[in-house]
């Protein structure tokens, strides 16, 4: 069953490299709206297996990749297609506000 995985400095390009569309969470632990919107990106990585890539970066321990996309608050979740922000949501958000943003992206069903 798909999670999210953890994303770092040191692999986040290399991971995204390997995946045309991913969704990456912008956390922390002690971030109380980090903490409520953990459950739907659950949820979106097992509904979207094979189709997007769920990741959560931790900033408080990678700092350089936040600062790259410029993520001020958290949570910041962005939508990557092809390695490039395409989406960015900020704040905790209900689970239709993530799928909206997932579905503009995704290849037509054949």
């Amino acid at each position: 069953m798909a999670k999210p995985i953890e994303v770092t400095d040191a692999n986040f390009d290399q991971t995204l490299g390997g995946h045309p569309l991913v969704l990456v969470d912008f956390w922390a632990e002690w971030c109380a709206p980090c903490r409520m919107i953990a459950p739907i990106l659950e949820e979106l990585a097992r509904e979207y297996e094979g189709k997007l890539l769920v990741a959560k970066l931790d900033v408080d321990e990678n700092p350089k990749t936040a600062m790259r996309f410029r993520v001020m608050s958290i949570p910041t979740v962005i939508l990557f297609k092809n390695g490039q922000p395409v989406e960015v949501l900020v704040g905790a958000q209900p689970k239709r506000n993530f799928e909206a943003k997932i579905q503009k992206h995704l290849p037509p069903s054949a």
